[in-house]
């Protein structure tokens, strides 16, 4: 319990520092638009581009990632079927489907790892195939469903992936994972040094947004918003539950393992997506918020009675 709870304090109060930013105009008015883009096109490529060029490509052949992407798949398809029943359309259907089942396993989910798991490495399954397949997947839906996108012919839709710098990133460092390429310090270095800014400026950028918000579910998207908070802290990991213990017979620490990565909230940098593509902003920051309140009695229970 004291994992999750000091995994939370720690996103709160950077949150609370970004909150206190936007009341106090200390930034400007495009305070918040300067982080959105400083992450989006700078700091989280480098973070994802380090991260992965050091991972363990192995995990992607594990039961846990099998778990993983079926619960992420699964909730995503829920969202999605009814996003398109309702006439929600494209944009928001897809920034909803990503917060139904877009886990925070970087900022949250490795020092939940830790202090409940024991081991950071757990969250990997989880962080790659969000990386590789979920963003790459996501971002170029919502790259395709602008107007301009929709010339240039079919070669130029196919190598929309490959003009988006978050994308570029994660490709670019697992192709270096997979090759057994050792980056030289002089080039890791800087990169890694840009990418620290990653989650301190989307947690920033997060915090600016409040200022003003009412109470999350409260708006015209309150249906999108209770139905991709509930997928996420509700749905997914009574999914992975099912996966992992009936269908691949986890038990024990890895069961645990699956079921608390999947019961993280959604992760804020969906919100930083959701600016970026200027589509279901609103969605985006209130499902973001009320999934990592609803998730913190969540991951207690879990851990209790999983632990």
């Amino acid at each position: 319990m004291r994992g999750v709870l000091t995994g939370f304090w720690v996103i709160a109060a950077v949150i609370a520092v970004g909150y206190a930013l936007g009341r106090s105009g200390r930034l400007g008015e495009g305070g918040r638009e300067t982080l959105t883009r400083l992450a989006f096109h700078v700091a989280t490529p480098a973070l994802l581009f380090t991260t992965l060029a050091d991972a363990d490509l192995g995990v992607l052949l594990s039961a846990k990632l099998l778990v993983t992407a079926g619960s992420v798949v699964a909730v995503g398809a829920v969202y999605g079927v009814v996003a398109a029943v309702r006439g929600w359309g494209v944009g928001p259907g897809t920034i909803g489907a990503l917060c139904s089942g877009y886990v925070n396993a970087g900022n949250l989910g490795i020092p939940i790892a830790v202090y409940v798991l024991g081991d950071a490495s757990l969250v990997a399954p989880v962080l790659l195939f969000q990386q590789i397949v979920a963003t790459p997947v996501g971002l170029t839906i919502l790259d395709l469903r602008r107007p301009d996108r929709t010339r240039g012919g079919l070669v130029r839709q196919v190598l929309t992936p490959l003009r988006n710098p978050v994308a570029v990133g994660s490709l670019s460092g697992v192709a270096v994972a997979a090759l057994g390429l050792d980056v030289p310090g002089p080039v890791m270095d800087p990169l890694t040094l840009v990418g620290n800014m990653s989650v301190p400026a989307v947690l920033l950028a997060f915090g600016i947004s409040l200022r003003g918000s009412a109470l999350p579910a409260r708006g015209p998207e309150a249906g999108q918003v209770l139905l991709s908070a509930g997928l996420k802290a509700v749905g997914q990991p009574l999914i992975a539950w099912f996966l992992a213990a009936c269908v691949f017979g986890l038990r024990g620490h890895d069961l645990l393992a699956v079921v608390v990565t999947s019961a993280l909230p959604a992760a804020q940098n969906l919100y930083t997506y959701a600016v970026r593509y200027r589509v279901a902003e609103r969605l985006a920051r209130e499902s973001v918020l009320l999934s990592t309140v609803l998730s913190v009695p969540v991951l207690v229970g879990v851990a209790a009675a999983l632990g």
